[in-house]
């Protein structure tokens, strides 16, 4: 069961990691970037898949030389055999379409040259633009079929069919049960969450992460880079020029106060804790 994880770099919008120009713009640059977090799921759906039914998963992401430390990141924190970074200037600027040719092109050159994939992961959206287009797009791009929002999956290996459990659209509390044939995308949910009931498949677990924390020490030696020529992609069909979105405008994220106004208060000092009581109290739980 060979897998692919499609994940992203994203900036780190934890307090005080953000940096923001004058006008209120990130500042990609002087903002750390880290694996997107709904990319997690992915990864785990993937580990999951490994754990039950063997084989291989790869991790792959398109951006520049320095998401090599998100694939590294991806590994370290969850599970990953190798990943495959797609980075080039001709790249650059591309919508979630260019990268969804990319990304396509990326998966056809995997299967020339590792082997033919069986399933496609991919994270909800992500945390910067939101759109949850991409992995839509890119199973499109391959013709395959695409189930998202799961919550539970299975693989029968000798039907090569894929069961899972996903939200229905509009409504979180009713599920259904589909199936679809491999290869097939997987979009997983943040409800998503990974089952080892086997004790068996638990040490599986437990070896696995143990490997491949140990891999990521050394992750440049699992690492491949293929740039546009690798993958034999038409420039104006990628980057800023194959991108058809148009950005009409960008809300900046608000800052937050540099100072804040505080009330110190001793516990010590039974009036002051008084009040501190007597404001909480409504936000308690339980009854008088």
């Amino acid at each position: 069961m060979r897998s692919v994880v499609l994940t992203k770099g994203v900036p780190d919008f934890s307090e005080g990691a953000v940096s923001f120009d004058e006008d209120g713009h990130l500042e990609r640059g002087k903002t750390p970037t880290v694996m997107n977090p709904n990319d997690a799921f992915a990864l785990e759906a993937a580990l999951q898949t490994r754990v039950r039914h063997g084989g291989h998963v790869s991790v792959m992401s398109m951006g520049p030389p320095s998401y090599s430390e998100v694939l590294e990141g991806a590994m370290q924190s969850v599970y990953a055999d190798d990943s495959y970074l797609v980075s080039d200037r001709e790249l650059a600027a591309s919508d979630t379409w260019a990268t969804a040719i990319t990304l396509s092109a990326a998966i056809e050159e995997y299967e020339e040259q590792v082997g033919d994939v069986d399933l496609l992961f991919a994270g909800f959206k992500t945390a910067d633009g939101e759109t949850g287009h991409t992995g839509p797009q890119t199973s499109w791009c391959l013709d395959w079929p695409i189930v998202t929002h799961v919550l539970a999956l299975d693989i029968d290996p000798g039907e090569r069919v894929l069961r899972a459990k996903r939200l229905v659209e509009g409504d979180v509390d009713e599920i259904e049960t589909v199936e679809a044939p491999l290869p097939c995308m997987v979009i997983a949910d943040p409800e998503f969450a990974p089952t080892y009931r086997k004790a068996a498949h638990r040490l599986e677990h437990k070896r696995l992460r143990a490997e491949t924390k140990e891999r990521a020490a050394e992750h440049e030696a699992h690492l491949t880079t293929w740039d546009h020529e690798d993958l034999n992609l038409d420039p104006e069909y990628i980057g800023l020029d194959g991108s058809p979105t148009i950005v009409s405008s960008v809300d900046p994220i608000p800052k937050a106060p540099s100072e804040r106004e505080a009330t110190m208060i001793r516990p010590d000092d039974p009036d002051g804790m008084g009040e501190v009581l007597e404001e909480m109290h409504p936000y308690a739980a339980g009854g008088d």
